[in-house]
């Protein structure tokens, strides 16, 4: 997993007034828990920001007093109107014990069926995974190259070593679908067909 530093500060009022106080000086409170203790603390929220906004799951390295306490982002509020984060918790990483989060779903590759005219549809853009740290990938990726018009990959078909996908194993992930032009482009082939059969025979015994 990518990893990131976080700089954060203890908070002494870990109450509402506390909380309200710090976001008017445009920083975050949040929590991080899992390990054998329970930390409470805040972060500027920029800092915060430029974390948060990133596509990728990532191992958030938090800096508190000294010490750092490696983690992953496991719930973030955000305000209704402004969209500024109000609070957030993380999970400590404690090594040798196995967590979930989500990781987001990658394609390489170009699909045949999508050159041939279907349509590339992805039902999941992030993907819940559970493992131990250092096993968990960066993100999900799938190879799409050799997906034809009506194929797909199903969560069965997508595997990592020591981890497990926590979906509906039956689960469409990405699939490949005919579009409503190709449908039709096929059907009036399809339709034009006979004719031209007959059209040869007819030329035929002419001669």
């Amino acid at each position: 997993m990518k990893q990131v530093s976080l700089s954060g500060s203890l908070r002494e009022n870990v109450g509402r007034n506390g909380s309200a106080e710090l976001r008017r000086q445009n920083r975050v409170p949040g929590v991080v828990y899992g390990g054998n203790r329970q930390v409470h603390f805040s972060v500027a929220i920029n800092d915060l920001d430029k974390v948060v906004r990133q596509p990728d799951t990532l191992q958030i390295n938090l800096e508190l007093n000294g010490e750092t306490i490696p983690s992953i982002m496991q719930e973030i509020q955000w305000h209704p109107i402004t969209d500024k984060p109000l609070h957030f918790d993380l999970l400590e990483l404690v090594p040798g014990k196995p967590v979930k989060t989500a990781l987001p779903v990658r394609t390489t590759g170009t699909s045949e069926g999508v050159r041939a005219g279907g349509k590339l549809i992805q039902n999941y853009r992030k993907m819940k995974i559970f493992g131990l740290p250092e096993h968990l990938p960066d993100n999900i990726t799938i190879d799409i190259s050799p997906l034809k018009i009506g194929d797909n990959v199903r969560v069965r078909d997508i595997s990592y070593p020591n981890c497990e996908l926590l979906e509906a194993e039956a689960s469409v992930v990405i699939g490949v679908q005919v579009t409503r032009a190709a449908a039709a482009e096929e059907k009036a082939a399809a339709a034009a067909a006979p004719a031209a059969a007959a059209a040869a025979g007819g030329d035929a015994k002419k001669k």
